[in-house]
């Protein structure tokens, strides 16, 4: 049998908080496990709340909160959109206790997060925007983040709303292919 340290110990205590509030906190662990990503607010809240039913929105940003405050997640980076990683303790304490959350649970989330990953990763790091300047004309702001600063920010003018509207559309979709043909043609 293990030993367990005293940090162990500690985590045990805190995880065996009776009621949902623990299961919610390792299904968000779990979630943050088979992503294998840094995730934002944002995107936990759509996945568990939104997307599907294993916690309320509420409840979900609740325990967010909570896990950051005992140390399970921590903040990686501050762009637009704050960005949280699982911590050691955290997957100490999923390790410890994944058997907790139900089967079809964990079942569930293993087969969205298969389907739904590169979605969710591509939501979080590309945003867009675009906005009309003086003269008419439009500025389109594309950008793929990143956890510690962004790897591309574009500006371009456009001359209508229409193809702003477009291009923003199609953003997400698009970025990596951008980025790419953008890399080699430079970099070469």
């Amino acid at each position: 049998m293990k030993v367990c340290s005293l940090r162990a110990i500690f985590i045990i205590k805190i995880m065996l908080n009776v009621g949902e509030t623990s299961i919610n906190k390792l299904i968000l662990l779990f979630v943050f496990d088979k992503m294998e990503s840094a995730l934002s607010e944002r995107t936990l809240v759509d996945m568990c709340s939104t997307s599907n039913t294993w916690m309320g929105y509420m409840d979900c940003v609740n325990v967010i909160h909570k896990l950051k405050d005992d140390n399970f997640i921590c903040v990686v980076g501050e762009n637009d959109d704050t960005l949280y990683t699982i911590t050691p303790d955290g997957r100490e304490s999923l390790a410890n206790f994944y058997i907790n959350i139900p089967k079809s649970v964990r079942e569930e989330i293993s087969q969205f997060v298969k389907k739904n990953s590169t979605r969710y990763r591509n939501r979080q790091e590309c945003r867009s925007d675009y906005y009309q300047n003086k003269d008419g004309t439009f500025t389109v702001v594309l950008k793929i983040l990143a956890p510690v600063q962004p790897m591309m920010d574009l500006k371009f003018v456009v001359p209508d709303k229409k193809t702003a509207k477009a291009i923003y559309k199609k953003w997400e979709e698009k970025a990596a292919d951008v980025y790419s043909v953008l890399y080699e043609n430079l970099c070469d």
